[in-house]
C-alpha cells in the first residue's frame, strides 16, 4: 500500500518500522515540530522524525493541519491508500479522514471502548485494571469512537508501572497494524462498531491527578494511581506547607496503625495511612526543594512526628 504515517513519540516508532519492513510505501511522514527539552531547553526532534530521516523518508512537521492548504494539496497529490495514525498528538480533520480509500487507521493503547482519550495506558493502570491491550480502529470525527478491526489483549501485572507497559504495547500494536493492513489489501478483514454504552474516558493527565488524597482513597487506589502516573504527574501531597513527592512506594499492611493521611515510622518503614485502615510504604520521598531520601531516613532527618498529615 501507499501510506502516509502520522506519529510523534517513541511509542509510534515500532509501527513505522513494521510498515516499512512489510514492504509498504510510506510516501510522507507527519510528526510534531521539534520541541525544547532538558535543563538546557535545547531543541529535540521527535523519535518518529529521527527514524523517518534515517530511512530517507520525506518528513513534515506542521504546526497546524486543519486549515493547512499546502498540506492538503500534498496529501491529495499522494492519494494514499491509508493514513496510519499512532500517537500523533493532533486531531485529524474531516478532510484527512475522507481522503484515503481505506481511511485513517489508528493504533490505540487500550481495549476499546474502554479508555478512550489521550492517556489510556496510564488510566488503565491507575484504575487497577488487570488487562489492557491494543485496538486498531478506523478514525472518525469522534473521540476514539471509530469502528474496530482487531483487538489484542495483554495482562497487567499487579506491580507493573504504566511506563513499563508502553514498549510491549508499542510492539503489539505494530504487529497488529501490519496484519490489519494485509487484511485490508486482500479484503479479508472488516471493522466492527464499538459498544458505545460501555465507553470509559482516559483524559489527558493534569498535575492534580497526581494528588494522593490518602484520606479519601484506599491504599490500593493510592498505589495503583502512583503506578499509572509515575513519573508525571507522579504521586504528591502537601506536608508542612510544601509539596511532598513520592518517587517509590509499595503496599503496606492493613492494620489501621496510621490514620488516613498520617505519616508513621513502623518496623523501620515510613508508612502513609489510607482510607479503610490500609497503608502504603513510602520507599523514596522528597520534600519540595530538598533531595530525595529513603522514607525512613526522611522521617528521621525532618523529625516527622506521628500524627503529621500529608494533605
Amino acid at each position: 500500500m501507499k501510506l502516509v504515517f502520522c506519529g510523534t513519540p517513541e511509542f509510534a516508532v515500532p509501527s513505522l518500522e513494521a510498515v516499512l519492513a512489510a514492504g509498504h510505501e510510506v510516501a510522507l511522514v507527519l510528526t510534531q515540530p521539534d520541541r525544547p527539552a532538558g535543563r538546557g531547553m535545547e531543541m529535540h526532534a521527535p523519535p518518529v522524525k529521527r527514524l523517518g530521516l534515517e530511512r530517507g523518508l520525506p518528513v513534515l512537521q506542521p504546526e497546524k493541519i486543519k486549515r493547512n492548504e499546502d498540506l492538503r494539496a500534498r496529501l491529495e497529490a499522494i492519494q494514499p491508500d491509508a493514513i496510519v495514525v499512532v500517537a500523533y498528538g493532533r486531531i485529524i480533520p474531516d478532510w484527512m479522514l475522507a481522503l484515503p480509500r481505506f481511511g485513517n487507521l489508528n493504533v490505540h493503547g487500550s481495549l476499546l471502548p474502554k479508555y478512550r482519550g489521550a492517556a489510556p495506558v496510564q488510566w488503565a493502570v491507575a484504575n487497577g485494571e488487570t488487562e489492557t491491550g491494543i485496538s486498531i480502529m478506523r478514525l472518525d470525527a469522534g473521540l476514539d469512537t471509530g469502528d474496530v478491526f482487531v483487538e489484542k489483549a495483554m495482562t497487567i501485572a499487579p506491580d507493573a508501572m504504566a511506563s513499563e507497559l508502553f514498549p510491549a504495547l508499542a510492539a503489539l500494536g505494530a504487529e497488529t497494524l501490519t496484519a490489519v493492513l494485509e487484511g485490508l489489501a486482500d479484503g479479508t478483514i472488516a471493522a466492527v462498531p464499538q459498544v458505545h454504552e460501555q465507553a470509559t474516558l482516559a483524559p489527558i493527565l493534569t498535575r492534580e491527578d497526581g494528588h494522593m488524597a490518602a484520606g479519601s482513597r484506599t491504599a490500593k487506589q493510592v498505589y495503583d494511581r502512583w503506578r499509572g502516573f509515575y513519573p508525571w504527574p507522579g504521586a504528591h501531597g502537601a506536608l508542612r506547607g510544601k509539596r511532598f513527592l513520592v518517587h517509590r512506594m509499595h503496599l503496606g499492611p492493613e492494620d489501621g496503625a496510621a490514620q488516613p493521611g498520617e505519616l508513621r515510622l513502623d518496623s523501620g518503614e515510613l508508612r502513609l495511612g489510607c482510607m479503610g485502615g490500609g497503608s502504603v510504604v513510602l520507599d523514596e520521598v522528597q520534600l519540595e526543594g530538598k533531595p530525595r531520601l529513603p522514607g525512613a531516613q526522611f522521617m528521621k532527618d525532618f523529625q516527622i512526628k506521628p500524627g503529621e498529615i500529608v494533605a
